[in-house]
């Protein structure tokens, strides 16, 4: 297999990587569109830097129809597709995308799939990206994906098992549906989170993946200084050396991680917390030692699990009421289980 984006990377050739820069190629494809044309392609895919806009919305703006501004975008998007340069703009963003897919067992969730490529422009560009502009790449790569690329890229939309997801349309990936079967079981009967690798390790034992190992060790390129950034919480070299396991981990619909990089279902509380006291919890646990509520609160607010900021007066007040939590020292508190 070939490790087009690797040596991308390694190489750092900046005309080669232009062609990956799926912003400066929609933009060069977008001047074959009328004005109108463009704008309405913007804002249904959220080009624009601002969230996807809806039919409705765009025709208020253009005092069209909600019908007339699909149409439109019907249209702009096969004037597109038969642009007779089209594939000389999208053959190296094809390779990129088909080998990544491939090397990660022929099925990746959408957003771990846009991380990776807008990572690889910073790596290679080192220029630092913020959430914003982040955000704006990968909707410009999924636009590429799912609108350009659809002739041999197929996005999975929400099903039973899988979050969104691309897979390669001459690619099987039963052996994904029969592993998601066995790996959900599993971890329903652990009903405690557990680390990546010792996840990991789980799905190495079962029978599906023996079945299936072929499949799932396959010769990769070494996408070791993008899975270092910080959007991905567990140890680089794990990542890399378990592409497909690790793909398969995020596609799946009803399993997740906290904001400490632990698996467990979707709906348990230590993965999706609810209440401040689900957010204490965790802090606690993951700091592994007693810690001042004033230090709970702040480290609540460095997490952020949500948009919600903990106030010090009411952690303590949860701290006091839970039997779950004792007192060890002026204002100290450690989780009991400790003891056990």
């Amino acid at each position: 297999m070939s490790k087009f984006l690797e040596q991308l990377i390694e190489q750092k050739k900046q005309k080669e990587l232009v062609k990956l820069d799926a912003v400066e190629i929609v933009k060069a494809l977008f001047a074959d569109l009328k004005d109108r044309e463009q704008d309405v392609l913007s804002r249904r895919y959220g080009l624009h830097g601002k969230n996807k806009e809806t039919l409705e919305k765009i025709g208020q703006l253009h005092n069209l129809t909600r019908e007339r501004v699909r149409q439109i975008e019907s249209a702009s998007l096969k004037k597109l597709r038969k642009l007779n340069y089209l594939e000389e703009y999208l053959q190296d963003i094809n390779q990129v995308v088909r080998e990544l897919i491939q090397e990660h067992g022929g099925l990746m969730r959408q957003d771990f799939l846009l991380n990776i490529l807008t990572l690889a422009l910073k790596e290679t560009n080192k220029k630092e990206l913020g959430d914003k502009e982040k955000g704006l790449y990968k909707n410009y790569f999924d636009f590429v994906i799912s609108e350009l690329l659809s002739e041999n890229i197929e996005k999975v939309k929400k099903e039973d098992n899988y979050h969104i997801s691309y897979k390669l349309k001459d690619q099987d990936t039963k052996h994904f549906d029969e592993l998601v079967g066995e790996a959900m079981t599993k971890v329903e009967t652990m009903k405690q989170t557990v680390k990546t690798k010792e996840l990991l390790d789980i799905l190495k034992s079962l029978k599906s993946y023996k079945k299936y190992e072929t499949k799932l060790n396959l010769d990769s390129s070494n996408l070791s200084k993008i899975f270092a950034d910080d959007v991905f919480p567990e140890d680089s070299k794990t990542i890399n050396d378990n592409k497909s396991l690790y793909s398969f981990l995020q596609a799946i619909k009803n399993l997740d991680q906290n904001k400490f990089g632990d698996w467990g279902l979707s709906d348990w509380r230590e993965v999706s917390p609810k209440t401040i006291n689900d957010k204490i919890y965790l802090v606690l646990k993951n700091n592994g030692k007693p810690m001042h509520f004033t230090g709970i609160a702040e480290r609540i607010n460095e997490v952020n699990f949500d948009k919600k900021k903990a106030n010090p007066a009411t952690v303590h007040n949860e701290l006091i009421l839970d039997d779950r939590y004792e007192l060890v020292g002026r204002g100290l508190y450690a989780l009991k289980e400790w003891k056990n």
